[in-house]
């Protein structure tokens, strides 16, 4: 008699599966839920790269609770920071400092922008890499804010309106570049082409030529041409630009040698000026063109200039300055001070009065700018001659 075997199979019993809520859980909520049990408020340090930026988490007690990276995009950011509560992110000042600084902020999170080279423990550093600056940008944002020397940058619409200057700068970079390689490969046949103004060059400067060189520069100098209209476009823009957007520019425009592009890189270069500078004193400081120093006891060695703050703004002003000090320009109290230092001092006196009336130039249109005031070119020479007479009389 057979026996029934049965077959006792046995059913595993499912395993726990975590919720679909923590699977699909998104970067920044992981941060948020790792750094909850945090004391105190969180502070970040961050440092920006092309693609990727490192970052370092410090809770309220000093002490590293994340590191990682994240991509140096605007959906990337949201993701990883957008959920957590109010914290201190502290990022270098550079290429995506504006827009990422602006992205935290609208977040609600308190950002400061460093500067970089006024702290030598980060751009002098022996063990630099981005892991570590992360982690001393974060340390130093949560000693004191003030070590970092911190950078405010423009809104959103200077932004952009300061891309025209800039983009209309970038083409007549090319354009002097496409000119002087013309010329200098005309004087290597032994040819010149004619003295002119680079917005008059064209192909119509090269008729004395040889047949085989013009065929040769016909392109350069076609292209000269093209950059040229595209450059008076960028000028009927900027134009634009200032008188509907930036009407103070019109009280820049009374100093001599001022025009609408250096009023404008000033206006969009500075931005709040009322609230940016105490002194209008300190704007030359901001351009970089305030002399180094390095006294030491009675020694007080004569430096250059710091040539920090923005390199553009700078270059404009010293323009200014060259007209200023010219033949063409109008007599003014400016122009008579930087003659005065140009016929001391040796050599090189011309460029150091150059760069002083630069600096003059800019606390002169900070000074205009905030108090609305009429300018009087001669109104110190004036007062000066009015007190002379007074003294006379009596």
């Amino acid at each position: 008699m057979k026996k029934n075997n049965t077959v006792v199979q046995s059913v595993a019993k499912p395993k726990k599966r975590s919720s679909d809520k923590s699977v699909d859980e998104s970067p920044g909520k992981k941060a948020a839920k790792e750094a909850k049990g945090a004391p105190g408020p969180l502070t970040i340090g961050m440092d920006l790269g092309d693609k990727t930026s490192r970052y370092c988490v410090l809770n309220g007690s000093g002490e590293v609770s994340k590191e990682g990276s994240v991509p140096t995009s605007k959906k990337g950011m949201l993701e990883r920071f957008g959920a957590l509560a109010r914290c201190r992110i502290a990022m270098e000042v550079g290429t995506h400092s504006p827009w990422v600084s602006r992205l935290l902020s609208q977040l609600g999170h308190e950002v400061i922008v460093a500067n970089a080279r006024q702290v030598k423990l980060i751009s002098e550093s022996s063990r630099k890499d981005d892991r570590l600056d992360a982690r001393l940008l974060a340390r130093l944002a949560r000693v004191d804010p003030a070590l970092l020397r911190p950078v405010r940058h423009r809104s959103e619409q200077a932004q952009l309106h300061l891309l025209e200057i800039r983009a209309r700068a970038a083409l007549i970079e090319v354009r002097t570049s496409l000119v002087n390689s013309a010329r200098g490969l005309a004087k290597a046949l032994g040819e010149r082409l004619p003295k002119c103004d680079a917005d008059q060059m064209g192909v119509e400067q090269m008729k004395s030529l040889p047949a085989g060189a013009q065929e040769t520069l016909r392109p350069l100098l076609e292209e000269v041409a093209s950059l040229t209209k595209q450059i008076y476009v960028y000028n009927e823009r900027i134009e634009q630009i200032a008188r509907q957007d930036y009407p103070e520019t019109k009280l820049l425009q009374q100093v001599s040698g001022v025009g609408t592009l250096i009023a404008l890189t000033f206006v969009l270069t500075v931005e709040d000026a009322g609230r940016r500078f105490e002194r209008s004193r300190d704007v030359g400081c901001y351009v970089g063109l305030r002399p180094k120093r390095s006294d030491s006891g009675e020694s007080q060695p004569q430096l250059r200039i710091t040539k920090e703050g923005d390199s553009y703004l700078r270059k404009m002003l010293v323009q200014g300055a060259h007209y200023i000090l010219g033949k063409r320009a109008p007599d003014t109290d400016l122009k008579r001070w930087g003659l005065k230092l140009a016929a001391h001092g040796g050599k090189n006196a011309k460029k150091r009065a150059i760069v002083a009336v630069a600096r003059k130039l800019a606390v002169l249109l900070h000074r205009l700018w905030v108090t609305g005031e009429v300018y009087e070119p001669l109104r110190h020479s004036n007062a000066a001659l009015a007190g002379e007479k007074q003294v006379a009389a009596a």
